[in-house]
């Protein structure tokens, strides 16, 4: 039975992925799980805050800050971004493969730090005995976005549909919603394309790398910000539509992230999530670093975004970009106290399915 709510027809359309041949695939998997790691901890410290609040208080943000979780000393330590992200490749470690129920248990089994409300309601929903396809939320929330990246790692060397219909099943045992699965594919597809070596080189074919895969899923589809004044308030109509425009004519013109996101706001919907972070990547994705501290300093949601676009990057890039004290200083928790286990994790994903 089919339990995702998009159609499997449009899945259909998407052409196999190739079989991944890149001889630094190692690098870019581990670059890619660690941008995620690092870019969640850069940002979890100020989530919530206008970039003008935050630059008020910190300056530019270019590291981790102090933390009460690693005795004040500045850290790298973990939010659900990271943790939901190490659960989904334990999953994949422990199966071979995507298995939702498995995955849903290992989401809801333990505490997560910041966990957003879908997530939550999901997982209260779960330990209440009702199975992930009830359990599961209809929203349009980034929570499973954040965690998807993990979804590629049994198809490397195979590729293939079923990359596809994992990616939707994945998104949806938390957030079974139209929307979030078409991006979470999208996204999936522009990493893929990035853990092969084949990186687009200019902002328009950034931005049209994700949108064209959008454009197939997302047809019909219509949303509706929650912005309460400005352009863009009551703007209906499918995430893509958005990207065409909005987004299209700010790289066009060489916005800046901080202002487009006062245009279109930069939150947890994915209404503004999805844009913002298009936005980043397409200005931004030759010159990795500043596109983690764009995506840290310069957005509402930063630990989020820069936890996505921190996949992304490490998938382009590899792991030579990072900085020597952001890959030091994090700590590779993904519990209270279990320091180093994110990296072990990493070594082995890399070694069961990279090889």
């Amino acid at each position: 039975m089919w339990y995702p709510r998009l159609d499997p027809a449009r899945l259909a359309v998407l052409p196999p992925a190739p079989p991944i041949d890149a001889p630094d695939l190692a690098d870019r998997v581990r670059g890619m799980l660690l941008g995620v790691a690092i870019g969640d901890a850069l940002g979890n410290r100020t989530e919530s805050m206008n970039p003008a609040e935050r630059a008020a208080q910190h300056g530019r943000i270019e590291g981790y800050l102090p933390s009460r979780y690693a005795n004040g000393a500045p850290a790298g330590t973990p939010s659900d971004d990271t943790q939901l992200t190490a659960r989904a490749i334990e999953q994949l470690l422990a199966d071979g493969a995507l298995d939702p129920d498995e995955l849903a248990f290992r989401i809801a089994n333990e505490r997560i730090f910041g966990i957003g409300r879908a997530t939550r309601d999901f997982c209260n929903a779960l330990r209440s005995g009702a199975p992930w396809y009830e359990a599961t939320q209809l929203s349009a929330g980034n929570g499973a976005l954040m965690r998807i990246a993990p979804t590629v790692l049994p198809h490397l060397l195979r590729g293939g549909t079923q990359l596809w219909t994992d990616t939707a099943l994945s998104t949806a045992v938390t957030h079974n919603d139209p929307m979030a699965i078409a991006s979470s594919v999208a996204w999936v597809a522009l990493l893929w394309r990035l853990l092969n070596g084949d990186m687009p080189e200019t902002p328009a074919e950034w931005l049209e790398t994700y949108t064209e895969v959008l454009r197939v899923l997302d047809r019909d589809q219509v949303y509706e910000t929650r912005l309460e004044h400005g352009p863009l308030q009551h703007w209906r109509g499918a995430l893509s539509e958005l990207l065409d425009t909005e987004v299209r004519a700010a790289v066009s013109r060489g916005t800046p992230v901080h202002e487009a996101g006062e245009r279109w706001y930069s939150g947890a919907y994915l209404l503004e999530t999805v844009p913002t972070v298009v936005h980043i990547v397409s200005q931004h994705g030759h010159e990795p670093r500043e596109a983690m501290l764009v995506a840290v300093n310069d957005t509402r949601d930063s630990d989020t975004i820069a936890a996505i676009v921190g996949a992304a990057m490490g998938a382009a890039h590899g792991t030579a970009w990072l900085p020597a004290e952001w890959r030091d200083q994090l700590l590779g928790r993904t519990l209270e106290d279990n320091d180093g286990y994110l990296f072990e994790l990493i070594d082995e994903a890399v070694g069961r399915f990279v090889g």
